[in-house]
């Protein structure tokens, strides 16, 4: 992302709690269509860094997103300007449709806004942005159903559709393939790159499923301890031994999501 503006950059990003420092100088890129993982035990740092780069914890040094910092902004300004995450207990609610669980990112009223409108309608038609959400991970066909009936990777994909709504230039995944099966694993991977191609948003996934990060990422991160250790392609990952030694436990095959 050197080169670029457009993407996610963390410079000697550092976390404190006290006297625990739980991101210690992180540096970190994600260019604009890019799947970058970011690994790492549990304890290392990973959670920590997204909640401060999206704004939830105070940090030391700098966070840029299409070549503006952003350090001074909350939360939800950061989600304005196009910096989108996921949540790891991301729950949706059951009772209301896949079309309904993702309008609710829409509305300023929230869940609230989306319940009035089922017996006041303020407006008929569908959301443009709602749908495009819903295409891009695959979802339009099953919009009217309920979210409680869909299999555990489809409601991985509605949490998905809830954080690229409206704008989205990066987005953040936490453990997004947590429960899967190695099926649904893949069919996740698949609509990872649909999202990204054709310079689509920056993606930085973290999750424990190697499969998954080493198949589907140009480029992975390894944080130890709230230190990054290594930075590189996934087959540079898999053939470096102090990755292997803190982290992959045992040489990781080369192998597609």
């Amino acid at each position: 992302m050197s080169t670029e503006t457009r993407g996610l950059r963390a410079a000697a990003l550092t976390v404190r709690y006290g006297g625990l420092v739980a991101n210690e100088n992180v540096d970190l890129e994600v260019g604009s269509g890019e799947i970058v993982g970011l690994i790492g035990p549990n304890g290392a740092g990973k959670t920590t860094f997204v909640d401060a780069v999206t704004g939830f914890t105070a940090y030391e040094g700098t966070v840029t997103l299409d070549g503006r910092r952003i350090d001074a902004l909350a939360p939800h300004h950061r989600r304005r300007r196009g910096l989108s995450r996921t949540w790891q207990s991301g729950e949706l609610f059951g009772n209301l449709s896949v079309y309904q669980n993702v309008v609710v990112a829409t509305r300023p009223g929230g869940l609230r806004a989306v319940v009035e409108d089922l017996f006041k309608p303020r407006r008929k038609g569908e959301d443009p942005a709602v749908a495009r959400a819903l295409a891009a991970v695959g979802l339009n066909d099953v919009s009217d159903r309920l979210a409680r009936d869909l299999t555990l990777g489809q409601q991985k994909l509605v949490g998905v559709a809830r954080a690229l709504v409206g704008t989205c230039s990066l987005l953040l995944l936490d453990e997004p393939a947590a429960g899967l099966d190695s099926a649904e694993s893949r069919q996740f991977a698949d609509r990872l790159r649909t999202i990204a191609a054709d310079d689509g948003p920056g993606v930085l996934l973290i999750d424990h499923d190697m499969s998954l990060v080493l198949g589907v990422c140009d480029r992975v991160y390894v944080l130890e301890f709230g230190k990054m250790i290594f930075g590189g392609t996934p087959d540079e990952v898999r053939a470096d031994d102090a990755v292997v030694a803190a982290y992959l436990g045992v040489p990781m095959e080369n192998t597609d999501a």
